[in-house]
Order: structure tokens, then sequence, then C-alpha cells
């Protein structure tokens, strides 16, 4: 963790096993994060101020990429639970979960994220033509494609006026990829950030004005920002290694 403005960073977590897709908790108050340390994927979380991490679920699945809602009684989280990978949902209360999308036999999904009023998750699929955009309903779970089937789509968040979405585009394995700004309703599609690179992680922040992101524009992944109002950009990890998966404390 690290303040926003760049600065010291601090570490949450201290364990040999891999820890990453870190997501904060809508209180501020923890993150959730997908970590190997069992000896498969499992989700836990860990305080903000650090120190022993917590673990959301125990099986024996593979279990990962997860998000809690906005009012932050749901996990959506990506499961092998009964077969192939699928989106599922579980409420944090009561501990009960239900599948919520299925592809296929060989799917890969990827990274849901949940709408600001917690009726809509974003997501990717490769269950067609390489990795696409798709929207479902968590009510009804009926799904829609928001990507293009040239262009593709991974690692989706959604603006928090949530009218707008944003995603990579990589076009099916390009050298670079861009990040875009998808307008669900009209299908308008805005490129924030086209450098030479591969561009990945896009997040906005919690006002909308920025957007997070990690780049390998420089050699190894770094976490820039970018204020969305005038494209100006700025290094903010500074750190030794590489950093990728960025997301704002909320307010």
């Amino acid at each position: 963790m690290m303040p926003a403005g760049g600065g010291a960073e601090r570490r949450l977590t201290d364990h040999p096993a891999v820890d990453g897709l870190p997501r904060w908790k809508p209180d501020g108050s923890a993150v959730l994060f997908s970590s190997e340390r069992s000896g498969n994927w499992q989700l836990w979380e860990v305080a903000r101020e650090g120190g022993a991490a917590r673990r959301v679920r125990a099986n024996a699945n593979r279990e990962w990429q997860a998000g809690i809602s906005p009012e932050g009684g749901r996990l959506a989280f990506l499961s092998n639970q009964d077969g192939p990978e699928s989106l599922w949902l579980m409420d944090l209360r009561s501990g009960a979960a239900r599948m919520l999308v299925r592809h296929g036999r060989r799917t890969v999904l990827g990274n849901p994220g949940w709408s600001p009023d917690g009726g809509r998750i974003v997501f990717s699929s490769n269950h067609r033509i390489g990795h696409q955009i798709y929207l479902v309903d968590v009510a009804s779970g009926e799904e829609s494609r928001l990507s293009g089937l040239l262009s593709g789509g991974c690692e989706p968040r959604f603006h928090p006026d949530g009218r707008r979405v944003v995603y990579v585009s990589r076009g099916h394995q390009r050298p670079t990829s861009r990040l875009v700004e998808h307008d669900p309703e009209t299908g308008k599609v805005k490129v924030l950030v086209d450098w030479p690179a591969l561009n990945y992680d896009p997040v906005y922040s919690p006002d909308g004005s920025e957007l997070a992101f990690a780049s390998a524009i420089h050699g190894a992944n770094a976490v820039y920002r970018m204020r969305l109002a005038d494209g100006q950009s700025w290094r903010v990890s500074l750190g030794p290694g590489r950093a990728r998966y960025p997301d704002y404390q909320p307010r």
C-alpha cells in the first residue's frame, strides 16, 4: 500500500507464497486478495494496518479474482467449484453461494467488477473469440457483450457514475494494449491510454477524475495515475520490482 500521490510503500502481507489481485473493501477497513499460500488459489483479506491475513473461503477449489459489492454484503469471485471456472456470488453474512455465469468447459474468465448500484457485474471471458467484456445482471443472470469481436478486452472496471466501463483492449495478442472507456448505452468507445507498451489494470479514482493503471512503458511494470480532464500522467510506484493491480482506497 502507498499514498495515491506517491511515496513510501508499506507491505501488508509477508508470506513466501504469491499474494496478488488486491481489492479494497468498500469501507476501506481491509483489502481482499488472492493467494496461493494454502496450496491453491484462495481468497483472503488483510486489515489496512497489515497483520495476520484471514481466509475468506476454505475449500479445495481454485477461487480468486474477487470483488465486494458496493454495500459490502456480497462477494463476486471466480471458482472452479462443480467443474469449469465460473463466476460465483456469495452472501458474506450467511455464507450462501451461487453460480451466476458459466460459459463452457475450457473457458477462462477474469476480473469481475461491480456497478456502483450493485445490480450489474462486468467481467471478461474467452467463451467464443478471444477475451471479450461481458455485462451480467445480478438478479436475472441476463448477459450482454460489450467489447467488439475484433478488439476484445479484459480487466473491466465501472466508472463511479455507473455509465461507463474502462478495460484493456489488446486486439487478440498485439504487442501493445490500450485502455478504453466504453459507454454500454450508446456503444461509444473512447481511448484513454494509448502508450506504445502493454498497459493493464485500469481503475477509476473514487471521484472518477483519474485513472490508475500499470504500464511497462519504461520496462518493468509500474503504477501510474492519469488525470482524465487533460491526460496528464505521472508515475507513483518507485520501489524495486514490478508493480501491478492498483486500487484506490474508498473515501
